[in-house]
């Protein structure tokens, strides 16, 4: 099983808890060691709000403006099992705005930003339009399936 983290302020209009956001990070991480081929060892979670997730953007990035989520993979370090580690900067400000706006909701929205950086964790990349449609559809699927799973 996947040791998953939060840190961070995970605002009440988000409309998840801390509890089943981990849940869901663990489907989502067995989803993607799947795809990876290989176990998802550690994830971090790291809720931020808007100025936050600007200041990691231009920091891990080189991007000014905050952005859905940041995914850092990490090599094991010595001694550690192989697999796969790392951090997703997931900005909790942009989930409530989008997620009100769209048809999804603030928690749908915000797990659909941690399901893209376990998908970027696998290895996925949407640099292409044709890699951005393949994530989104295995992304929206996943979302789909953790809710009627744990519902």
């Amino acid at each position: 099983m996947t040791d998953i983290s939060i840190t961070g302020v995970l605002p009440r209009r988000a409309g998840i808890g801390r509890r089943e956001l981990a849940a869901a990070a663990r489907y989502f991480a067995g989803m993607a060691s799947r795809r990876a081929g290989k176990p998802f060892a550690a994830v971090s979670i790291i809720l931020q709000n808007d100025a936050e997730s600007a200041a990691a953007h231009v920091s891990v990035m080189d991007v000014a403006g905050p952005t859905d989520v940041i995914t850092q993979p990490f090599d094991p370090m010595p001694g550690e099992e192989d697999g796969v580690y790392g951090e997703l900067y997931v900005n909790c400000d942009r989930a409530v705005s989008e997620g009100s706006r769209r048809v999804r909701t603030p928690a749908g929205e915000l797990l659909l930003y941690v399901a893209h950086g376990m998908d970027h964790l696998s290895g996925a990349d949407d640099a292409l339009e044709a890699g951005r449609r393949a994530m989104r559809r295995r992304e929206l699927g996943w979302v789909a399936a953790f809710w009627r799973a744990s519902r």
